[in-house]
Parts: structure tokens; C-alpha cells; sequence
């Protein structure tokens, strides 16, 4: 006669996890820092450290543990101290279905609950539920979060040694949140670890020989740092850029447990974000300089960097993408020629954006073929592929005339790797500098502006000359970090 009621809205909730073009880690969207696994994606050898930890006879019980409701009863009852020892299908029970309020008669429900859920459900089924709803602390709900919030790998990666770290925290996540950065914290949960292998050795989950093999895990720093500066702004775009491929909101990527394979290199992204803060280190308090970088692949269009601001919490506006800088002689190679959809306008266009030039000269490099810039390679849930870029072209100028553009503008550092180079500005206020061959486009744009005081609006400003003669630097970081 027990009805099993449906999951809470948040525990079925999920982030949408973004990562570069080689799989690292950019950060995430959504409400909570949680992601569904099958089961079969958790290596058994993680999934035997959690019942070791949690609930060893897991796999043969009822699904509650009439002792240790009989001690929390008693307890409830005396006064005493609150007991815990719940099953995990208990555990499940209360995370996902019910109240987190602690009372006889939520405790009687969810016993009820569990052993209904027993008696229909398998114990796969019940396993994979936990362990995509429990607490892991950082932040992290679920073995997938967990895996990442704290190694810095998938769930499917785990070793023996990273699940039994796991499987230790979930008994007080708060607390041992900070292994790896507080001494104390560290050593106690290397001590819970030891007892959670252990204890496979002696079910026989694990041989002798691998229990003495093992060895405990490094973990990644906490608190992690500030993504704000850089990861911020591409995120941004891949996030714009997902959601109107799988034709939904951007809140509704951000809840859908998504993860969003970009085109962005985060290395060379570092790189360059490093370059510019060095080369901008002597400009005066009374100048802000607004530098713009995009790396983006000729003939197919995937967009491997794109600097658009120093920092995302103090400008949000990504200039690389968003920002009308004025062209000056950066457009006049362009200057009288036809040029077919989508470049039609550049030639005319006074201030175009970053994006928009570096697209216009990968062009040029493609021998004439616009490819549309993008910065998402695929799109997943779970096991399924929902999107995969196919590069966008466009035969925009003829190749006689593209392969003459760049022949003028060639140089040969290089005899087997020629490149070509130009550079444009508009006054003393603005510096373009794009380098490109059959490779890789890379545009830098560098303008100046008095900062806004009071109501008084930014004012254009001359770059400073330490400044001015960054850009070609820039270009060369990006190349040497993006081309083997």
C-alpha cells in the first residue's frame, strides 16, 4: 500500500558541464553541480568502495537495517543523540523523495519506502540513484560532480584509490571538502580511506595484493580559483551558441545536464591571457586598454581562442565577439572588391568586430571559402550525441584573387612555413595586427579609452606605445601555443 512518490524537482536537476577542445574542465551552468551516470560508467571497484563505506550488505538487505532504526528510535525517544547507520536505499530515500526533517514519523516513511523500493526496483537501479543524488561537499551532488570537483576526471576514469576517497567523504562532506588544502582534514580522511579498503580486502572486493598497492590520491586544490578572468567569457559563448543549435533556452542548457564540447583551447587561451596582462603592466591609471584576440581555423570556421576582456567580473562584454572597433586600414586589402554572402558589407563598414575580420581573413587564407566561425564541436547527454559541427562554407571571393592578396602580403621568416602579415589602425587609437597562413588566422585588435567618471561616459583614448607594440606578440603567442 506504500506509493513511492517522484524525486524532488532539484535532485532530477542537472548542470551543463562545458570543456575545451581536448576535454579539459571549463566550468558549468546551472543550479547545482550534478550530473546523471549510468551505472555502468562508475567502475565496479568504485561502486564496492561506496558499500564499503555506506552500507555493506547493501546488496542483500531488505533495504533497511532494523537495528539501526531501533537505535534511532530509542533515541528520537530518550532524548539522545541523533543515530545514523541508514542503508544506502534509506539514504536514497531520504536525499531524493523525502523531507530532510527528522521526525518518527518521516523516519517510518522512509523505511516503508525503502523496503518498497527493494522489494521493486533492483539494486542497480537503487545504487546508480544514490549515486547520482549524494552529497560529495564543493559544491558537488553526485559521483560525477564529485569526480571532478575533486580529481579533475570523469566518473569513468576513477581508480580504485579515487573512489575510496569518495566513498570516505560522503560521511561528512562538509569536512573533508578541503583535503589537499588543510593538513588535518587531509590525514583524517586518509585514515577513513584506509579503513574503506580495508574493508574491501575483507569482503574479497579486492585482493591483498591491491589493497598493499594502493596508494592515497592527490587531490585538486580548495577552494578553487577565481574562473571569472577568461573561462567566463567562452563559456558565455558556447552557452549562446549550444542552446540555438539544440533550439532551447539558455536556462534550459543550464538545467538539462548537457556537457558541451567547445572548439576553445584553454592553454593557449592562458597563454595569451598572460601575454596581454605582461604587456600592459605600464599603462597609466588614467587609460584603459580594450584588447580583442581571435584564433579560428581557415576552411572550417572553429574558433581555438577568443580574448575578449581581462577580466569577466569587471567586463562581462566580450570585445573579441560583441565589440564594433574601428577598422582604419585593417580593411583595405577588402577596399573595391565583390565579395559574395556573408562578407557583402565588410568592405564598407567602419567598425567591424574582431570576429567578423578574423573570419573575413581566414577567408582570404582558405583561397576564397567563408567557413562560419563556431565554437561548439558536440553536444551530449548521457550517452547520446544530440549535435556535432559540421564546418559551414561559402565560396565568397575567387581564389585567383585570395591567393593574390596573400602573396602580397607573404613573408617568409620561414621557407617552409610562410606567413602572412598585415597590419591596420585607425588614428593613434587603434592597433590591428592578423597573421595567417592555411593553418590557422589569428586577429588581434588593441583600442585605448578614457575610463567613465561619474556621469560622464568613456572617452577615446591613444594607446599607449607599450601597448601598441603588443600586438604582434600576441599573434605569435597564439600560434606557438595552438600549432605543433
Amino acid at each position: 500500500m506504500t506509493d513511492v512518490p517522484e524525486p524532488h524537482p532539484e535532485t532530477v536537476t542537472q548542470s551543463t558541464v562545458f570543456l575545451d577542445a581536448s576535454g579539459a574542465y571549463l566550468g558549468r551552468r546551472g543550479p547545482v553541480d550534478r550530473q546523471d551516470v549510468a551505472l555502468a560508467q562508475v567502475p565496479r571497484p568504485v561502486q564496492d568502495a561506496v558499500i564499503a563505506a555506506e552500507n555493506r550488505s547493501f546488496r542483500t538487505d531488505s533495504g533497511i537495517s532494523p537495528s539501526a532504526i531501533a537505535r534511532a528510535t530509542l533515541a528520537a525517544m530518550t532524548g539522545g543523540a541523533r543515530q545514523g547507520g541508514s542503508t544506502i536505499t534509506q539514504q536514497y530515500v531520504k536525499n531524493a523523495l523525502l523531507s530532510p526533517e527528522q521526525s518518527l514519523s518521516r523516519k517510518a516513511r522512509e523505511a516503508l519506502i525503502a523496503v518498497k523500493l527493494d522489494r521493486t526496483r533492483s539494486k542497480d537501479d537503487i545504487l546508480e540513484g544514490y549515486l547520482n543524488t549524494v552529497y560529495f561537499g564543493r559544491g558537488a551532488a553526485g559521483i560525477q560532480a564529485a569526480a571532478r570537483n575533486y580529481f579533475g576526471v570523469d566518473a569513468h576514469d576513477l581508480t580504485l584509490a579515487q573512489g575510496a576517497a569518495l566513498a570516505a567523504i560522503i560521511n561528512l562532506p562538509s569536512y573533508y571538502e578541503r583535503t589537499g588544502s588543510d593538513a588535518k582534514v587531509t590525514a583524517t580522511l586518509q585514515r577513513r580511506w584506509a579503513w574503506v579498503l580495508d574493508a574491501m580486502a575483507a569482503s574479497g572486493d579486492i585482493t591483498a595484493a591491491r589493497r598493499a598497492a594502493a596508494t592515497f590520491p592527490a587531490f585538486r586544490f580548495y577552494p578553487p580559483g577565481d574562473t571569472d578572468g577568461q573561462r567566463q567569457y567562452l563559456i558565455d559563448a558556447a552557452a549562446s551558441e549550444a542552446a540555438g543549435r539544440l533550439g532551447i533556452t539558455e536556462d534550459q542548457l543550464a538545467r538539462g545536464g548537457y556537457t558541451v564540447h567547445t572548439t576553445f583551447d584553454l592553454a593557449a587561451q592562458d597563454e595569451t591571457a598572460e601575454r596581454v596582462d605582461e604587456g600592459t603592466k605600464g599603462v597609466p591609471d588614467n587609460t584603459r586598454v580594450h584588447t580583442a584576440v581571435v584564433a579560428m581555423v581557415p576552411g572550417d570556421g572553429a574558433v581555438r581562442v577568443l580574448y575578449g576582456g581581462a577580466d569577466y567580473a569587471r567586463q562581462p562584454f566580450n570585445d573579441a565577439l560583441d565589440g564594433a572597433v574601428e577598422a582604419g586600414t585593417a580593411l583595405e586589402p577588402f577596399r573595391g572588391m565583390k565579395l559574395a554572402a556573408p562578407l557583402t558589407g565588410l568592405p564598407r563598414t567602419a567598425a567591424p568586430t574582431p570576429l567578423r575580420l578574423a573570419s573575413a581573413y581566414a577567408t582570404v587564407a582558405a583561397r576564397g571559402s567563408y567557413a562560419t566561425p563556431y565554437t561548439v564541436s558536440k553536444i551530449t547527454r548521457a550517452a547520446d550525441t544530440l549535435y556535432k559541427a559540421r564546418p559551414r562554407t561559402t565560396p565568397t571571393m575567387p581564389p585567383t584573387l585570395a591567393d593574390t592578396l596573400t602573396k602580397s602580403r607573404q613573408t617568409a621568416y620561414d621557407p617552409y612555413d610562410p606567413l602572412t602579415i598585415y597590419t591596420g589602425t585607425a588614428g593613434p587609437r587603434t592597433r590591428w595586427h592578423t597573421t595567417y597562413d592555411d593553418r590557422l588566422t589569428v586577429t588581434v585588435a588593441l583600442f585605448a579609452e578614457h575610463p567613465a567618471k561619474g556621469k560622464h561616459p568613456p572617452t577615446p583614448a591613444p594607446l599607449p606605445t607599450a601597448a601598441s607594440e603588443l600586438a604582434p606578440g600576441l599573434a605569435a603567442t597564439a600560434r606557438t601555443a595552438l600549432l605543433p
